[in-house]
């Protein structure tokens, strides 16, 4: 089965599984795609207001929260909350981004603050929540995996049908050991996939194409409001005016625009206007692109993604040797064998070389690279039994529960038991 044009721009070109989806629609509303973070020491983050406490325990400079938001995108939900807080966003850190379309619970840490400053946080769809004080910010290497629970809606077919056809991808799953692990269409966004592209440009030092990109670019998925207005910058290339333009909610493009309408050709000044994480993503979506790319080129011309080859790394995941694939960065070499030679043909076709990721006008979104594992293992998969659909009472719902380590992507796994051919409308 030939993956979307969609799916294949981000790198993601083949299927794990060879059987029928189900298709049907998620993210209907927000509580229809709940994620919850859990951390390596057992701490779990839930969607529901946690039970008062007469005090909180622990002492340190941080103050370690859940926060708990419903259709809003990270680093913008850090940005309000730090607006309100009136300090910088540097001083709130997380473990990893989650979906902005959707129901998530995640840890929080904020330096040099203290309970009673967050019970004044007032945000539509924002929930902070104290838990204790730390000596230890919350970042990346404390986090063990997300728990999700996904509705899927507007499914065509009968409930025995649906069952049956979900039973078929499982089991082929499970005989593959799990499912590529791709990273997902959130990373690079469905409905405007450009942030690998921004990412592309800004690691081979075309600052102005990348600004364009990012606010130029039109997508026949986005507010035509939005569209207009990229459009006619893209046309006119006069930022003062694109200011004026740009829908308010486009903030991250207004703050470029700002600095743009005064320094028309200070781009890399552009840029920096931006928070640093979103810097930083910009070039970890190329980084993931390239990775996803590796990936399909291997399970195109097929090669094993459950066993080792000459030339391939390993890690140690749960005390087992699993296969791994480059994030390519300044520090990371590629692999050798058949593997190396699919990497390799790959960047020459982009005209790269791990070196571009040092990144030295913007040292701090410089990208060492690393290795991530070619399969995610899918935990604790549960079903419901299918169900009318409250929404369109001609169609079917199921309810999909199960957990992924950290870094994976729940829409990967979707893909896989849906099959849609339009991620767009099918609200990945």
């Amino acid at each position: 089965m030939i993956a979307p044009r969609l799916e294949r721009e981000l790198g993601i070109e083949v299927y794990a599984t060879k059987s029928s989806g189900i298709g049907g629609r998620i993210r209907r509303f927000p509580e229809d795609f709940i994620v919850e973070e859990i951390l390596l020491d057992g701490s779990k983050a839930t969607v529901h207001e946690p039970k008062t406490v007469s005090s909180l325990t622990g002492r340190g400079r941080y103050l370690v929260c859940v926060l708990v938001k419903r259709n809003w995108d990270t680093i913008l939900a850090t940005r309000a909350i730090a607006k309100q807080l009136d300090m910088s966003q540097e001083r709130i850190h997380i473990a990893g981004i989650k979906d902005a379309n959707a129901l998530t619970a995640q840890h929080i840490s904020i330096s040099r603050t203290m309970p009673e400053q967050i019970s004044s946080v007032k945000i539509k769809d924002i929930m902070l929540y104290p838990l204790r004080f730390s000596n230890e910010k919350i970042h990346s290497k404390m986090l063990l995996g997300n728990k999700f629970r996904i509705i899927i809606r507007e499914i065509a077919y009968s409930s025995a049908k649906i069952e049956e056809r979900i039973a078929n991808v499982q089991d082929e799953l499970e005989n593959a050991g799990g499912v590529p692990n791709f990273f997902g269409h959130q990373r690079f966004g469905t409905k405007r996939a450009i942030t690998h592209l921004v990412g592309k440009h800004i690691v081979k030092g075309e600052w102005e194409k990348a600004a364009l990109i990012f606010l130029a670019k039109p997508s026949e998925f986005e507010h035509p409001d939005s569209r207009q207005a990229r459009e006619q910058l893209l046309e006119t290339r006069d930022f003062a005016q694109a200011f004026h333009n740009f829908p308010f909610q486009l903030q991250q493009e207004r703050m470029m625009l700002s600095h743009l309408a005064g320094h028309p050709r200070d781009f890399i000044g552009a840029f920096r206007r931006l928070p640093t994480k979103l810097c930083q993503l910009f070039v970890q979506a190329y980084q993931s692109y390239l990775f996803n790319k590796f990936v399909s080129e291997r399970i195109e011309r097929g090669i094993s993604v459950n066993e080792t080859q000459k030339g391939d790394y390993t890690v140690k995941v749960d005390n087992q040797s699993c296969l791994a694939l480059p994030i390519v960065g300044f520090k990371q070499p590629l692999s050798s064998g058949a593997q190396g030679e699919i990497e390799r043909e790959i960047l020459e076709e982009e005209n790269l070389a791990p070196e571009h990721f040092r990144i030295s006008v913007m040292p701090e979104i410089s990208a060492t690279g690393g290795l991530r594992t070619v399969l995610m293992p899918i935990k604790h998969l549960g079903l419901a039994k299918p169900s009318t659909d409250s929404v369109n009472l001609s169609k079917r719902k199921v309810e999909l529960s199960f957990m992924l380590g950290k870094g994976s992507y729940a829409t990967v796994v979707l893909r896989e038991f849906m099959k849609t051919r339009n991620p767009v409308s099918a609200g990945f």
